[in-house]
């Protein structure tokens, strides 16, 4: 037997990756000789040292299923069900072909007597105005008949994981369209091959007061972790589909945006690695801690600890990840920015730590490397061995040097140590553009 490195994990063969063909089928794993048993992808876990999900107890998924909790499944109401049998107790979930959650219309979700026209005519800025919350309204107002029309809409598009458990798209074409699979307060999950299709709210709220201007703010994320441990994410691919934001009306001057994020980690999540995700065409795409407040601060605090390694960001705008009290290792990632709409990519916020070493920029004329940070609040940053456009760049140095009324602090007050290998920042593009996303697995 010899080991076979596979996009930067070993796992054992007998004749390097094409012998995961005796991979679980559902039936048990697959002995090829006394002694010597084969493991697919659906049956990996996390390697040693693979980041922040690797501390601890690791994260195994549901590699010890046992033959009565492995499935495969086709449709949302199958893979609903076998995301509730069995509870806790380990299993893997094999997703073949798209997934559509997506499939009942928006009008079927809403509510007797929701009209989206009234909605508009009444809380127009002209006659609402724009410093009062539409939160209070009454069950029978526009905004409640909104809010009852999106939690049926919530009901059936939310999925949530349980703990032990591996989901894995199988072949090159496998994911979901227009869900959100929610790990909420449960330990040890994989998520791997997948490709996420734009999870689209039907009813977004109108907030007058955020901003100076007002917002429409969405719910549904591709992926969100809320609370959720030990979580690995990988050689994953997470796209607006066919609904980018280029796509989408405006209303009281202001985008109606039906997106939220694309893979958020709230509420005291802690211990994620995300590894060789393609991240593409969208706006806000990751949320590491989600509020300032004093009450969200005592539960994120001393968690959200978040590895990001070997991830595609193309044509995203922002929020690559904006962080809030967690320690984050961000490295190896390419970042492609599509235009002139780029904002930033690592936003610096409450108590975040920071580290982003050994990563490539790709940016258009027109865009200057100072943008790459974002200041939020203060909180040192530590960012070394990073290369923009192929030249190497202090990201600390240009961004105070470009961005004067945010100066930044170097050193983020910590070292990384879960790492494996580490790739030459000038070799990322080259090596995470070819490997990153679903269909790149052994």
């Amino acid at each position: 037997m010899r080991t076979q490195k596979c996009h930067g994990r070993v796992i054992a063969a007998l004749v390097g990756c094409t012998a995961l063909v005796l991979a679980v089928t559902g039936t048990g794993t697959a002995s090829a000789q006394p002694g010597l048993r084969a493991f697919g992808p659906d049956r990996q876990v996390l390697p040693a040292d693979d980041g922040w999900a690797a501390d601890g107890t690791g994260t195994t998924g549901g590699a010890a299923a046992d033959s009565a909790h492995v499935y495969t499944v086709t449709t949302w109401d199958q893979f609903k069900a076998a995301l509730k049998d069995g509870g806790s107790a380990p299993k893997i979930i094999r997703v073949q072909g798209t997934i559509r959650a997506d499939e009942p219309s928006c009008a079927s979700f809403a509510v007797p007597g929701y009209d989206f026209a009234t909605y508009l005519k009444t809380y127009d800025p002209a006659v609402w105005g724009r410093t009062k919350k539409l939160d209070g309204e009454p069950a029978d107002s526009p905004e409640g008949l909104r809010r009852a029309s999106a939690a049926n809409q919530a009901a059936y598009v939310e999925a949530n994981v349980p703990a032990n458990t591996t989901i894995i798209g199988i072949g090159k074409d496998a994911g979901f369209q227009g869900a959100n699979l929610v790990i909420k307060g449960v330990d040890n999950v994989i998520v791997r091959n997948l490709r996420f299709q734009s999870a689209l709210d039907c009813f977004p709220q109108w907030d007058p007061t955020d901003t100076a201007v007002g917002n429409w703010n969405s719910e549904y994320d591709d992926v969100t972790i809320y609370g959720g441990t030990h979580v690995w994410m990988d050689h994953n691919t997470f796209t607006d589909g066919d609904h980018p934001d280029s796509s989408l009306p405006s209303y009281y001057g202001r985008i109606y945006e039906q997106h939220d994020g694309e893979m958020d980690i709230v509420k005291g999540s802690d211990l994620i690695t995300a590894s060789w995700n393609v991240f593409a065409d969208h706006d806000k795409t990751t949320l590491i801690g989600n509020s300032d407040g004093a009450a969200t601060a005592a539960i994120d605090r001393g968690h959200l600890r978040v590895t990001l390694h070997h991830n595609l960001y193309t044509n995203v705008l922002e929020r690559a990840p904006r962080v809030r009290f967690g320690k984050v290792d961000s490295y190896d990632n390419h970042f492609v920015a599509g235009g002139t709409d780029y904002v930033y990519s690592y936003g610096i916020g409450m108590e975040s730590q920071i580290v982003a070493e050994h990563n490539a920029f790709t940016l258009p004329d027109g865009v200057q490397a100072g943008t790459i940070l974002k200041k939020w609040k203060e909180a040192p940053i530590t960012a070394d061995d990073n290369y923009v456009n192929g030249v190497p760049t202090d990201l600390i140095a240009v961004h105070n040097a470009q961005v004067p009324s945010e100066i930044l602090q170097s050193g983020a007050g910590w070292t990384p140590t879960l790492r494996t290998k580490v790739d030459p920042a000038q070799a990322v593009p080259g090596i995470v553009d070819h490997r990153a996303g679903a269909g790149h697995l052994c």
